[in-house]
């Protein structure tokens, strides 16, 4: 897999920060993932397999242009579901299943203006010993139950070969809004990347979301983050 082409946001719509992140990922039958997929999204597989990404991190400095990150709303936790795609267009991104976040405004002004499946969560990102420490149970909407409970302790670097490539150089979210399907571009850096290993883990947001318990250990790398520029999201033919 050659390496992307990150793309240029000149007229973002938010800033963000990811921070603290740990990608945890899966190999799954291609076919049982195409089968969740919206028309017109391809699944993309590496080595035979899609691959499912669960992924906790911390949202920093979210803000819209011209406003300032306010202290609360603009810092919270977030957890999401997602594999690989390509789009009717030729384009390659993301694919979300679910979202968590830990504030309500974010999750309902998510839902509504982008037709993200964002979820309110109780959530917590902490470093404790030198490890990670994510906390999450779901609040609403649905039933509650749904958790992602994780201790991460960070490795090495790694060099970003062609498995980091395709699991972490995405720069495109799709979504599926006032029944069209949408793109848009995020715009950051490469990411820094370590190795990582999981001490514990305590999950259920990926049967949530419909999908077979994952098989066996992950695939575990883990960030400090990067800063981005998210544009507006423009309608794609299916």
């Amino acid at each position: 897999m050659s390496a992307p082409v990150i793309p240029v946001v000149r007229r973002p719509v938010m800033y963000q920060q990811w921070r603290r992140l740990t990608f945890l990922h899966w190999r799954y039958p291609p076919d049982l993932v195409q089968a969740m997929l919206p028309a017109g999204l391809t699944v993309q597989t590496l080595d035979g397999s899609a691959w499912l990404g669960l992924i906790p991190f911390e949202m920093v400095g979210v803000r819209a242009p011209g406003v300032p990150a306010l202290p609360w709303l603009s810092r919270f936790p977030e957890t999401n579901v997602r594999t690989y795609v390509q789009g009717p267009d030729g384009g390659t991104g993301i694919w979300f299943f679910s979202l968590d976040a830990a504030r309500l405004p974010a999750v309902v002004t998510a839902r509504t203006g982008y037709g993200l499946p964002y979820f309110w969560s109780d959530m917590s990102v902490a470093v404790r010993g030198g490890r990670l420490v994510y906390r999450s149970r779901r609040r609403w909407p649905g039933p509650g139950g749904g958790r992602c409970d994780a201790d991460v302790l960070p490795g090495e670097p790694v060099a970003a070969g062609t498995v980091e490539q395709f699991l972490t150089a995405r720069f495109r979210l799709y979504s599926r809004f006032a029944g069209r399907l949408v793109a848009a571009d995020a715009q950051h850096g490469q990411w820094p990347l370590y190795r990582g290993r999981v001490d514990r883990l305590d999950q259920n947001l990926i049967q949530a979301a419909g999908l077979p318990d994952p098989e066996g250990e992950p695939l575990v790398h883990t960030s400090p983050g990067v800063s981005v520029r998210i544009g507006p999201w423009h309608p794609l033919s299916a």
